[in-house]
């Protein structure tokens, strides 16, 4: 979202936005001492542009302690509560205030704060506003008993913080945007509403990439140009010894700073691939041998120097990848490039090379958002290795003569873990992730998985798989619940990888699930195809694994299984084992 958006603007656009909304709709409530209103419409406008089908609600004023339980259900709950009005004007009160009426104030608010976590502790996302007095004490020469009281209790809340809570530093937003831009003391007086348009715009940004993550947004892959926009100058014209990126020149430095970003993403899991118009022999070259050039053949998943188009390249880059367009983001230092992919691949996000270069790594560090990871797992660290590996793949399968045969010949073993907490924040990830083998495509926190594995009606599978190859780490989950007999179950939520959609895994993960099922004495298996815009390969997953229609519409399917009459596939070429 621009700054320059003006608020009216907002409105229009966000009514429009939302009668194009499909699916289930993501409820975020907003509690708080303080006027917010403003944040509501802000905070929607920007999710839903990123394809996040929100709905922002505020509880009432300064109520937070009760609306943390009626909001409780909520997927997520955002805190504004504010220091100056905890007690009625104690920005200025607290001076005269004795250390034992103070202790006093801590005292009552580090109970409520306890309450509103204790009714929050299921709750999937929590953001809370650190308390800040930045707002009345930024010119103070003393430290004042304000500064004091907002240390006390953020020491307080950091030590008392859950896993599903984070805290918000509005002080990088004020340096971000400026005291005087966020903050509007008329108001303040007026109506107890102190943050400004502007404010809530650089708020909204800053913590979009939480609830972006959350529900499956982060993008995946950063699709580079090479000339001027990993190093200075055009390698077709000036040469491998006339491009720029050495941290010793002012423009190579420049660059010597994107490449740094790049391999910082590429170590937190995100996918480098390049997408240039040159020959791809001389960018070969200068990966290979420049001696400024921080980026390795290693470090790029994909590279698509050629003399093709761009927005043919970067299908080809999704596609290889095996990721949705909208998982992208393009940079590029050509106007006319940029714009075409625009409007040719809207899903595409496209960040255009400032022409003041010394913009260029600040454009780089205000999107660092957008590829937001919570955890870093793993499969993370070695996420560009286990594209290469699949590239190895793709080129055995050409050496067979049948599908079988190649299958056979990757030498399989599956390891099934259950319950696992080690791995909940990859489950988690692969819930927000997965799009394409995803039966249902509901969204977990590492909290909600975390419940789940510790409920006893629930069981949490996943499946790590690995091959001749390498191992291509935990890429399969499965989520169960138990009516109180456990004579039936249901398969909330059944997942893979797109890295290893093609090699039967699912249906060896499915006998395996099935059979754990029976062992334990359950009869029959509900279960739920939910159509998305991605995943309709397993349309019909499920009734190639013995399930019975129920129900049928155009968006759902309910199926049943007689655990009896379920038929295994029985591949032989994958082993599978428990952890």
């Amino acid at each position: 979202m621009r700054q320059d958006t003006t608020y009216a603007d907002i409105l229009r656009q966000n009514r429009q936005l939302a009668k194009s909304m499909t699916g289930d709709k993501y409820e975020i409530k907003v509690l708080s001492n303080i006027t917010v209103a403003h944040l509501n419409d802000i905070l929607e406008y920007s999710l839903r542009n990123l394809g996040v089908p929100a709905i922002v609600g505020s509880g009432d004023y300064n109520n937070i302690v009760q609306d943390s339980f009626k909001f409780k259900d909520s997927p997520c709950i955002i805190i504004f509560w504010e220091l100056c009005n905890i007690v009625d004007n104690l920005h200025f009160r607290v001076e005269l205030l004795t250390d034992e009426e103070t202790r006093s104030i801590s005292n009552q608010v580090e109970s409520e704060l306890d309450l509103v976590l204790a009714n929050l502790s299921e709750t999937s996302l929590v953001l809370i506003n650190k308390f800040n007095s930045r707002l009345f004490s930024a010119f103070s020469l003393h430290g004042t008993k304000l500064e004091a009281l907002a240390k006390h209790l953020n020491e307080y809340l950091s030590g008392v913080l859950p896993r599903n809570v984070q805290l918000v530093e509005l002080d990088n937003i004020f340096l971000a945007r400026g005291l005087e831009v966020s903050v509007d003391m008329r108001r303040y007086y007026s109506t107890r509403s102190i943050y400004t348009i502007d404010f809530f715009k650089a708020y909204t940004q800053y913590i979009q990439p939480f609830i972006t993550a959350a529900t499956g947004r982060s993008k995946k892959t950063i699709i580079f140009d090479c000339d001027n926009t990993l190093w200075k100058g055009v390698l077709g014209e000036d040469g491998f010894d006339g491009i720029e990126m050495s941290p010793r020149t002012k423009h190579g430095s420049i660059f010597f700073e994107i490449q740094t970003m790049a391999l910082c993403l590429q170590q937190q899991g995100v996918i480098l691939t390049l997408c240039s118009k040159n020959n791809r022999a001389d960018v070969e070259e200068v990966i290979a041998n420049h001696p400024d050039m921080q980026l390795t053949a290693e470090h790029i998943a994909v590279n698509k120097s050629n003399w093709s188009d761009k927005v043919s390249n970067i299908r080809a880059i999704s596609e290889e990848l095996g990721i949705g367009l909208d998982s992208c983001v393009f940079i590029d230092d050509s106007p006319l490039e940029t714009e075409l992919v625009r409007q040719q691949l809207p899903q595409v996000t496209v960040l255009l090379v400032p022409k003041s270069l010394d913009e260029y790594p600040k454009l780089l560090r205000n999107n660092i958002g957008l590829f937001f990871n919570p955890s870093l797992t793993k499969e993370d660290a070695a996420r560009t290795e286990m594209y290469r590996a699949q590239a190895e793949r793709m080129a055995a399968r050409s050496t067979t003569s049948t599908v079988d045969e190649y299958l056979a010949s990757l030498m399989h073993k599956a390891v099934i873990h259950e319950d696992d907490h080690a791995i909940v924040a990859r489950m988690a990830q692969m819930s927000q992730r997965t799009n394409q083998f995803n039966l249902t495509t509901r969204r977990y926190t590492e909290e909600d998985i975390r419940t789940m594995v510790d409920r006893a009606e629930s069981k949490v599978l996943a499946l790590s798989l690995s091959d001749k190859f390498g191992d291509s780490g935990v890429t399969g989950l499965c989520i169960i619940h138990f009516t109180s007999a456990r004579t039936c179950a249901e398969i909330d939520t059944l997942l893979m990888s797109c890295r290893i959609i093609g090699r039967n895994v699912e249906y060896a993960f499915m006998d395996h699930i099935i059979a754990r099922l029976r062992s334990e004495q359950v009869t029959h298996v509900e279960a739920t195809y939910v159509k998305t815009a991605k995943n309709e390969q397993v349309e019909n997953f499920f009734d190639r694994c013995s399930f019975t229609v129920n129900k049928r519409t155009d968006l759902t399917t309910h199926y049943t299984l007689q655990v009896d009459e379920y038929v295994p596939k029985n591949l032989e070429y994958i082993e599978i084992v428990d952890d």
